[in-house]
């Protein structure tokens, strides 16, 4: 069975009534009128908690605040009565939904020739990085080569620095 779950305040002090003499009779009055207000509404008592909340205190300042509160529960009768199709197999959003409509989706613009890859006169595409197939027959060895230069592109020779400037004489 499913139950929901309902929590209010505790009373914080007693009601008067006649033949409640102390405080402690007064707060059990306090607490009897509650549990039968809710009692009334088809809510049944679970049990009370103390509960820590952060709260300001001061202009920067934070303080916890102890607050009792009433914990009761109900079955969902109401709702397992009613017709399947409204409540289960609906399936509903995970978030509340939009008021504006979604946007249509943009469709892809056409690449350019220029970067669409071009095909060989066999029908397949060009190598994209000929280093990557580096033990393919048909590529050059170009891992001998690159240990023995520094640089990883071998196309690329690195600048020369320019000389330092010798001071002007003036005389």
């Amino acid at each position: 069975m499913r139950y929901e779950y309902t929590v209010v305040p505790a009373p914080n002090r007693g009601e008067k009534a006649k033949g409640a003499k102390t405080p402690t009779d007064r707060y059990v009055i306090a607490m009897t009128e509650e549990l039968n207000r809710m009692a009334a509404e088809g809510w049944n008592y679970v049990r009370a908690e103390t509960l820590p909340s952060e709260e300001r205190s001061g202009i920067a300042g934070r303080s916890t605040v102890y607050h009792n509160m009433l914990v009761f529960r109900r079955p969902l009768a109401a709702l397992e009565d009613t017709p399947p199709a409204a409540t289960a197999d609906t399936p509903q959003p995970e978030y509340p939904a939009s008021a504006t409509p979604p946007a249509a989706p943009v469709p892809t613009p056409p690449l350019p020739d220029a970067a669409a890859p071009k095909k060989l006169d066999d029908g397949t595409k060009p190598i994209a990085n000929p280093v990557a197939n580096e033990g393919s027959d048909t590529q050059p060895d170009m891992q001998a080569d690159q240990e023995k230069r520094p640089f990883s592109n071998p196309t690329i020779e690195p600048a020369v620095p320019p000389k330092p400037r010798q001071p002007e004489n003036k005389d």
